[in-house]
């Protein structure tokens, strides 16, 4: 188990090493340092003077990725690429160009509002997306589960706009069960969560029933389903015990896939690399529960 453990964390530090070297390159072919200070100086007589200053605040007036004017390791370090990108393996995002903020400070003071309603969103929708295709399932092929399928592909036809729209003016301008809008720390903040949390597991109602429908659909049929059934196992504990077991594994594969979006959100879209380092750690966590799911995965 361990050893499997390091190979993953082995597999996934090339993989960053690439994406941020990608990413940077992408990035300053885009845009070159004379743009950006252009961009944030915003006046149209700006002096050389002016931008070189700028540059020169902020680290951008180095070599992007070799300094031939430094000797060793300083040829390495003594570059944007070094100073700007490899400080974000140790996630220390720096300051911002436009206006000096500490990029970190702003993370830890915004990103648990985002948490506070993304984690319970994705808890409570997971076991809810399952506990109904389950219940499909189990009717399959009478009118509930028809019923079902058809109730899915209208909640997946309905814009997300609409569930937010509807849902505040259900929740809090007829009914007054939530506050419309804002946040506030510390126990009072339930208030606030509830209106968005609902929202959330209700438009992602459709897609992941009917997502996890498809799953247990195709496990149902297996052969070692029909064994159990020929001992006498009732039909629930066939779905929940067995079929469920032996799901895990697509089930914890679409799951890595949402974990991103637990933690990004507008503030940390400055950049690009945390986005790949939580799909990696997202991966490395999918692998490593694939193992306690499927003890045959540890031999691969």
């Amino acid at each position: 188990m361990f050893n499997y453990i390091l190979r993953r964390l082995a597999y996934a530090l090339p993989i960053l090493l690439g994406v941020n070297i990608i990413t940077f390159a992408l990035f300053f072919v885009v845009i070159t340092p004379n743009d950006m200070a252009r961009l944030h100086l915003g006046d149209k007589h700006i002096t050389q003077e002016q931008i070189q200053q700028w540059k020169h605040e902020r680290g951008y007036d180095k070599p992007l990725f070799i300094n031939k004017d430094s000797q060793g390791f300083d040829m390495v370090k003594e570059t944007i690429f070094y100073q700007k990108s490899i400080s974000l393996f140790f996630l220390d995002f720096g300051t911002s160009d436009a206006d000096r903020r500490d990029i970190n400070y702003d993370i830890s003071q915004r990103m648990w509002p985002s948490l506070a309603i993304a984690v319970p969103t994705f808890i409570v929708g997971l076991l809810v997306n399952i506990t109904m295709a389950m219940l499909l399932v189990f009717f399959r092929g009478t009118h509930i589960d028809t019923l079902g399928v058809v109730l899915t592909v209208i909640l997946m036809s309905i814009s997300s706009l609409f569930y937010i729209i509807a849902g505040q003016f259900l929740m809090s301008k007829l009914w007054h069960l939530a506050p419309i809008s804002g946040y506030e720390l510390g126990f009072d903040a339930w208030r606030f969560l509830i209106l968005p949390v609902v929202i959330g597991v209700i438009s992602g109602m459709g897609a992941g029933t009917r997502w996890y429908r498809s799953i247990f659909l195709e496990e149902i049929n297996r052969d070692y389903v029909r064994t159990a059934r020929a001992k006498g196992v009732p039909e629930l504990k066939v779905l929940f015990k067995h079929v469920l077991q032996n799901a895990m594994i697509p089930i914890l594969t679409g799951v890595v896939v949402v974990i991103p979006a637990l933690f990004m959100g507008n503030l940390i879209m400055e950049t690009l690399f945390l986005g790949s380092v939580l799909y990696i750690i997202g991966l490395i966590i999918t692998d490593i529960s694939y193992t306690w799911v499927d003890p045959r995965v540890r031999l691969s």
